[in-house]
């Protein structure tokens, strides 16, 4: 079963025992980076292992290898065999693995290794792509047959992590550990198991330390949103998907359901640079149902083998569940949206109301076909003009721009404004899309975002005396139905409080 490994990255050996102290709960075992520790720190590696009480790989990684180590190859070779030195004849006190690159060749090392039991991990790291024939690498990499061989690479698009979850299969028969680095790589930390992968590396974020590798997650989220301890050959796997990925809210939702109601699923995050590499990429890592965010609501279109009425008419799609014949698209941000909408202002429609509506993509085009549905009349407004024409003239609402002509034509249109672009939305917090409007105080203002809590644009409003509302209401409604969709099944009543 593959392991969470905590690395520790300290100055000291007394920062690293604090650390794993606080996530000792949630490892198997501790990477001692002796690459980052003080000077006069690495002469006292030798008694970090009866110190830690757990499992410990003894590493210090070369600068050329993506650590922190930047002096003489004669300086680290001599600080690694003071480190397999003076073995105990008990080897919960020795070092449990000695990490050596593949370019390293220092028999006296590795004797005293296996010696006294310590595992050689013989890597490989490629900080600046991805290898052609990893497979084959893989392979070379093993000099003896009780070697544990580990491949690091970094991905720059999902094409290139589709290359290293073929690899895995193909080497299906090798004791391994295969890893992306890199924000395209953070399922392969999540799906480590699936991969036929040892290790997966972690890095707290609850101290002021830098990860020992780009994009590396919180052991404790590793442990307990995503449950990898129990992720398995039979765990079904959900994904969202986007690009930027800065939607974890359907993740932290799916999960924490799939838990409480005892499912064998996880969901994963999958930045993701096209639909066509995503639909390739969830083929090779057996995804069977994927939320879509932006910017890809409309793109996903032509890959669908079934459209719900929903997408049909609205024209954006934000999820896809896997069928034998192909994938099957589904929107569930319309009925999120109106359900949401409707309890903020006391309704049950939209009569005599008159709705902005800012953006004109995925999001905004749910938007749109529920206030029309619901008999409201609206102001498109965005930043493409052609873009907000052509939401608006299906359902004869008004378009404009984000402007100061957007702002006068507001003024008509100001019982509801409805914020459903990205803009504001974390980590980018400062921006507002209607910064040129000034609130009177009378309207309500619904913006979708929900991290964080009060967008500027929200607190703007709210300071004017205006009534708001964020996008977790409506979050959490739309989160249901794709429970419904991923697991066949309406959602669960007791579990409506997780949400």
């Amino acid at each position: 079963m593959a392991k969470i490994c905590l690395c520790l990255t300290g100055k000291t050996l007394a920062q690293d025992l604090e650390i794993l102290e606080m996530y000792r709960k949630y490892v198997d075992l501790a990477e001692l980076r002796v690459d980052c520790l003080d000077s006069d720190e690495r002469f006292l590696i030798r008694r970090f292992p009866g110190m830690a009480g757990i499992p410990v790989i003894l590493t210090i990684r070369r600068g050329m290898d993506g650590g922190r180590f930047f002096g003489g190859e004669g300086t680290r070779i001599t600080h690694l065999a003071k480190g397999l030195a003076y073995a105990d004849a008990d080897r919960r006190n020795n070092f449990a693995y000695v990490d050596l690159e593949e370019d390293l060749d220092v028999p006296s090392l590795e004797e005293a290794a296996r010696a006294f039991g310590t595992r050689i991990i013989r890597s490989r790291h490629n900080i600046e792509g991805v290898d052609d024939d990893i497979p084959g690498k893989l392979r070379a990499l093993r000099r003896v047959g009780d070697e544990l061989v580990k491949m690091v690479v970094m991905p720059r698009s999902l094409d290139d992590v589709i290359k290293v979850y073929k690899a895995a299969k193909e080497t299906s028969d090798i004791d391994k550990i295969l890893l992306c680095t890199g924000e395209y790589g953070v399922n392969s930390r999540i799906l480590t198991e699936k991969l036929g992968s040892r290790i997966s590396y972690t890095s707290p974020k609850d101290f002021d330390q830098i990860p020992s590798a780009p994009w590396q997650m919180d052991p404790r989220e590793l442990a307990e949103l995503y449950r990898f301890h129990k992720i398995s050959a039979e765990t079904e796997v959900f994904a969202v998907s986007g690009y930027p990925l800065t939607d974890t809210g359907s993740l932290g939702f799916l999960n924490t359901v799939f838990r409480t109601d005892q499912k064998d699923a996880v969901c994963i995050p999958v930045l993701t640079d096209s639909v066509a590499s995503l639909t390739q990429f969830a083929d090779e890592a057996g995804i069977s149902g994927i939320v879509i965010t932006a910017p890809y609501k409309e793109d996903v279109l032509p890959f669908l083998s079934y459209k719900s009425g929903e997408v049909s008419s609205i024209r954006a799609c934000n999820m896809v569940v896997a069928d034998r014949h192909g994938w099957m698209g589904y929107n569930t941000d319309a009925a999120g949206f109106s359900g949401s909408l409707l309890s903020f202002i006391g309704r049950k429609d939209l009569r005599h109301r008159k709705l902005t509506i800012i953006g004109s993509g995925g999001t905004a085009r749910a938007v749109a076909a529920e206030v029309y549905r619901l008999k409201g009349k609206a102001l498109i407004l965005n930043r493409t003009q052609t873009r907000a024409r052509s939401l608006a003239e299906p359902y004869k609402f008004v378009w404009g721009a984000l402007d100061s002509r957007g702002a006068e034509l507001m003024e008509s249109y100001s019982d509801i404004i409805i914020q459903a672009t990205p803009v504001g939305m974390y980590p980018d917090t400062d921006a507002d899309p209607i910064g040129f409007y000034k609130f009177s105080g009378r309207e309500m203002v619904m913006d979708l975002i929900y991290k964080p809590e009060k967008t500027r644009c929200l607190k703007r409003a709210e300071e004017a005396g205006c009534r708001i509302l964020n996008g977790n209401d409506m979050l959490q409604s739309q989160a249901r139905s794709q429970y419904a969709l991923c697991m066949k099944k309406e959602f669960p009543p007791p579990l409506v409080s997780e949400g």
